[in-house]
């Protein structure tokens, strides 16, 4: 059982979790991922190790609850465990040694980009990251990402930092010239972007492609994307590649394979969830449980019987 020592809201929907994997914080590299199940039932899921602390013996899971499994999994306690975590696994990001690199996160891919800058700041490499969000409250990880190197960040809005999208700062940054390599991890249609604005230029560009994935061993396929015209696979072949070669519609097709299903999934646990709260505040012979609800009832009875009396 790893259990959960800490845990912060980042944004509306993203959470952090920092969790007891001691033997994993020790060996993990940038790039690496885990997979997790929190218990009997549940989904695996893969997740991007955003930090580690090796004394504390912790790793840090960035989520967004955007299914039922990612919901169930922010819904632990401080204390609460997940029964299950494989890793790392995935290859370690392929790093330069020197030079400028832009790091370009977007959204929960904030928190994917950190390591790969922290790693990139330890080989005195200069970083630069670029990161964004709807608005203020969505953007994560800004002063995570400061011990890197400078930050740019932007708003969709133009509430916080720069008014516009992160590719409109990234360009900036390529015209004015050396730039050696832009690392992206973000929503697909995102890393498409910026890998359109660094072609022009030739800037080597790797992106961390977010597939569908089970096992995180190659054995299941579901991960497969085509890279360069090849079928590789994300897990173990990955989940970094160049940029410049993947086929990001066929990425985006595949991911959207289940969305149907997910979303019925989580209408289901919601609607439960409803039933059993309200299951919760009556008693077996239909009486209100809750003193406050009881007594508004009773308030709304009266006030109806009153009328009724007076037609």
């Amino acid at each position: 059982m790893h259990t959960v020592v800490d845990k912060a809201q980042l944004s509306p929907n993203v959470t952090r979790l920092v969790i007891e994997a001691a033997r994993i914080a020790e060996i993990r590299r940038p790039g690496q991922f885990v997979i997790v199940h929190r218990g009997p039932g549940a989904e695996r899921i893969p997740l991007t190790i955003a930090d580690a602390d090796q004394e504390r013996g912790t790793i840090s899971l960035v989520i967004q609850a955007v299914g039922k499994s990612t919901e169930d999994l922010v819904g632990l306690a401080i204390g609460e465990g997940i029964q299950d975590v494989a890793g790392p696994l995935g290859r370690e990001t392929e790093l330069i040694e020197s030079g400028h690199a832009v790091c370009v996160g977007g959204g929960v891919g904030t928190a994917v980009v950190h390591p790969i800058a922290m790693g990139l700041a330890e080989r005195g490499v200069k970083v630069t990251s670029v990161i964004g969000g709807r608005s203020k409250e969505w953007v994560i990880f800004e002063d995570e990402l400061r011990r890197a190197g400078e930050v740019i960040t932007c708003t969709d809005d133009g509430s916080y930092g720069r008014h516009g999208f992160v590719t409109e700062a990234l360009k900036d940054l390529i015209e004015a010239g050396g730039i050696d390599a832009v690392y992206a991890v973000g929503p697909v249609p995102m890393m498409r972007a910026v890998a359109e604005v660094t072609r022009p230029y030739g800037v080597p560009t790797f992106a961390s492609l977010n597939a569908i994935m089970l096992d995180g061993t190659g054995m299941c396929g579901g991960c497969r994307v085509q890279v360069g015209g090849k079928t590789v696979y994300a897990c173990v072949d990955g989940p970094e590649f160049d940029a410049h070669a993947v086929d990001f519609r066929e990425l985006a097709d595949r991911l959207g394979t289940y969305r149907e299903f997910e979303a019925h999934a989580l209408e289901v646990a919601h609607r439960r969830a409803t039933e059993k709260d309200q299951a919760a505040i009556h008693a077996p012979d239909g009486s209100c449980l809750i003193p406050a609800l009881a007594t508004a009832a009773e308030t709304r009875e009266a006030a109806a019987a009153a009328g009724e009396a007076k037609g």
